[in-house]
């Protein structure tokens, strides 16, 4: 890990027609590190993750991409080395993984190597894979080209707790040996601190607790305090 901060937002207030629901945020994210923002549901993460992908407009702030203030679009912060895994498995359903893998301008060997258990899967249409096995595809096209931010989106939904400790066990390997910086937006704590170096809670939009996860664990009554403030509860139990 470095220093080398890669995402940033400072002051940073994003919503929907021209209506906040995330105010004064101040978020960062190093080259190297996972950084998990979680809260409940409705706490304003996905919002907060699209407007730092360029796909919504700020309402004020800035956001800070690779160093410098941008309010480029995704698909111009994806040419620069932004990727960006939604909770939707974005693969193309009537093409098959190769072709999946082809159209993404990632290479068979590349994607087969951080998942081996993409290799028979080559000739499947993608829309014939599990959820879980369209996900992994999902991840791998956006890992095999080495962004310098990885921006992830509730990787655990709908998905087996094999699954998704195989594609978490992933991202960590990916920020640590090649200097990602990944920011993992979660709902479920557990989840969230098994692989976070550091962490912010979300609560109504605003930025209620954060620190080192060694600090977040010592202070889980404090986190559960939050998801029961934004109004759900589950998950928020941890066992160290």
């Amino acid at each position: 890990m470095t220093d080398e901060t890669l995402l940033e937002c400072r002051g940073l207030a994003t919503g929907y027609a021209g209506m906040p629901v995330v105010r004064d945020l101040e978020l960062r994210v190093d080259a190297g590190e996972v950084v998990a923002l979680i809260g409940s549901n409705g706490a304003g993460k996905t919002t907060t993750l699209l407007t730092l992908a360029g796909e919504l407009p700020p309402i004020a702030g800035e956001v800070f991409f690779r160093g410098e203030s941008t309010t480029a679009s995704l698909s111009r912060r994806a040419r620069r080395g932004l990727g960006l895994v939604t909770e939707e498995r974005s693969v193309f359903m009537r093409l098959t993984t190769a072709d999946n893998l082809k159209v993404a301008g990632v290479s068979r060997d590349d994607a087969v190597e951080l998942f081996p258990e993409l290799a028979p899967l080559m000739k499947r249409t993608a829309g014939l894979l599990s959820g879980g096995e369209q996900q992994i595809l999902t991840l791998a096209r956006a890992l095999a080209r080495r962004p310098a931010v990885l921006l992830v989106d509730e990787l655990s939904l709908g998905l087996a707790p094999q699954v998704v400790s195989r594609l978490l066990e992933s991202v960590r390997r990916a920020a640590s040996e090649h200097s990602i910086a990944v920011l993992l937006v979660e709902q479920h704590v557990r989840t969230a601190l098994s692989v976070a170096d550091r962490v912010y809670v979300m609560q109504r939009g605003r930025i209620a607790l954060d620190g080192a996860v060694d600090e977040i664990r010592d202070r889980i009554d404090e986190v559960t305090q939050a998801y029961l403030a934004g109004g759900r509860d589950h998950d928020v139990a941890l066992t160290t």
